[in-house]
């Protein structure tokens, strides 16, 4: 059983894209949605697809506690709803599993953006596979795929309102993670408005103060 854990905060356009996605998963699955709030129909519409739903504060770190918290399967696999996988997504999922240390790692999805036309667009995602390789710092826009049990011994993700990707990936550690040769295609709607250059650059100004020790809630300020 995969559980997959899908935050929402008025996403039912992305919604509706991506369980249309997951309908290809070739194991049993349940789908636990976090909503913090939403008043664009996404709750009554992820109810009319069978979803488990969970109410929670608006928070990606506060709904996902509490979306991992409400899950029964073995299996948990973390999604966005700005993003869908791509299509071969099933066949790398089976070659995962088919692992002999397959329990004993957290998984990834390659970073891409919806942008097929913009060089910015890959040199970003060129930008975030270097991330991801050197210093082991995949972010939730990529998915996440681990055991209930590693998420349970690692402490799950904090009640945060940002960077809850990066202190679960951290405490997970460089060596237990595994990069998926299946895309995450997720929405450049951020870039398009921030800049090409100003988002990415915003992202790694947070990041950097997250590892200096400045509390989330005061780098969301910054993060916008």
């Amino acid at each position: 059983m995969i559980s997959v854990v899908i935050p929402t905060y008025n996403a039912k356009q992305g919604l509706m894209r991506l369980l249309d996605c997951l309908k290809a998963c070739p194991y049993k699955y349940e789908v636990v949605v976090a909503d913090g709030g939403s008043s664009d129909g996404t709750v009554s519409y992820a109810k009319s697809r069978d979803c488990r739903i969970v109410a929670t504060a608006k928070g990606r770190g506060v709904q996902l506690k509490a979306g991992a918290a409400a899950t029964s399967g073995e299996w948990l696999l973390v999604l966005h709803a700005d993003t869908v996988l791509s299509p071969e997504w099933p066949e790398v999922l089976t070659d995962f599993f088919n692992r002999p240390d397959a329990a004993d790692k957290a998984a990834y999805f390659t970073f891409a953006l919806d942008d097929p036309i913009s060089q910015d667009a890959r040199r970003i995602e060129d930008m975030v596979a270097w991330r991801c390789k050197t210093l082991g710092l995949p972010f939730g826009d990529q998915g996440l795929l681990l055991t209930r049990a590693l998420y349970d011994v690692v402490g799950g993700y904090e009640a945060a309102p940002l960077m809850e990707d990066v202190g679960l990936v951290r405490r997970i550690g460089k060596e237990r993670l595994v990069c998926l040769p299946a895309k995450a295609i997720t929405s450049a709607e951020r870039y398009k408005k921030d800049g090409y250059f100003l988002r990415p650059l915003r992202n790694l100004f947070c990041l950097g103060l997250y590892y200096l020790g400045v509390p989330p809630q005061t780098i969301l300020r910054f993060y916008g």
